[in-house]
Parts: structure tokens; sequence; C-alpha cells
């Protein structure tokens, strides 16, 4: 066996292990900040307005709350503040500086504070089909980590998600429809 794959497998495993609780925090500091105007701690204000809009792109309000509402573009500044590394950081900026041109040009409109999240949903879906190796290669990971923020929020988990805070009895072969309504888990 080869002590360095060994080692470097260990460093990872412990990485996740320390970074896991500081996610949890993340998540949990993002829920009760609705009532507060919120002000960018990584982004500068433009790009956390675009943000804002582009993050209810990607998940509008339907019958469950958007993105916005339940704090997943707050969530996704501190993410990038807090654990992405420097080059991953300006991937971020770069990739939302390129949607707000684009935006801007397809739209036609002067200001980022004219677009709206309809001016927006074509462009990312635009950006989503395009190579990986072009300035909108971290549109993807925008995306992803919007549905993770999405996701892990407490309102989101226990009121949308099919939830059960002290686990039951097991079943291991039954419809999903019948067990949970055809609602996912939440976890």
């Amino acid at each position: 066996m080869d002590r360095r794959k060994v080692l470097i497998q260990m460093g990872v495993s412990l990485g996740y292990v320390v970074a896991t609780p500081t996610l949890i925090s993340l998540l949990q500091s993002c829920k009760n900040e609705s009532d507060v105007v919120w002000s960018p701690e990584f982004l500068n204000q433009g790009q956390g307005f675009l943000l804002i809009l582009l993050v209810d792109a990607i998940l509008p309000k339907t019958d469950t709350p958007s993105a916005s509402e339940v704090n997943a573009h707050i969530f996704l500044d501190s993410f990038a503040k807090e654990v992405m590394d420097k080059k991953e950081q300006d991937q971020f900026r770069s990739t939302l500086d390129q949607l707000l041109a684009d935006a801007l040009k397809e739209t036609k409109k002067e200001k980022s504070s004219h677009l709206t999240t309809e001016d927006l949903a074509p462009i990312m879906q635009k950006a989503l089909k395009q190579n990986i190796g072009d300035e909108l290669a971290y549109a993807k990971k925008i995306r992803d980590l919007t549905v993770y923020a999405y996701k892990c929020n407490e309102y989101i988990g226990e009121e949308v998600l099919a939830y059960l805070p002290v686990p039951g009895e097991y079943i291991p072969c039954s419809d999903l429809e019948k067990l949970t309504g055809g609602k996912a888990w939440s976890l």
C-alpha cells in the first residue's frame, strides 16, 4: 500500500469532518435573516443583487418558496467567503460578471437593477449547456450549490420534503407514494 495515498486520503477525510460543522452553522445562520436587508460579505452589491435573481431563476416560487425566500443567496455568499479557495472565488465572481454582461447584452438593458428573474433564466440555461472550458464554467457549480442550500434549509426539510425526526419502523419494500405521499425524504 502506498503510504502517501493513505496520508492524502486521511487528510481529505479529516478535512470533511472539520468542514461539516462549519457548513451546518452556515446553513443554520441563514434561516432567520429574511427580515434584515442583506449586505453581501464576499460579493459586491451588484453581484449580490444578481445572485438573488439568479437563485430565483434556478428555483422560482411555485407552491414552494423560491430560493431567495429561504436565503440560498446568503448561503452562497457565505460559502464562497468561508469555504472556496481563491481560484474558485475568482471563478465564481467572473461567472457572475459574465452572466450579468450576457443578460444586459441580450435584454438591451443598461443597468443590472433593471434585470428580472425572467431575464436571467434563459441566460443561465444557455450557460449550463456550454462547454466547461469557457468563462461560464462555474454556472453548473452555482446551480448545484443553490439546490444544495435549498434542500438543506430547515423549512424545506421539515415542511416540503418528507420529514421524520425520529426514524420509525423500517419498511424495506413499499411504494414511495404510500409512505411519504410522493415526497423525497429530508436529510
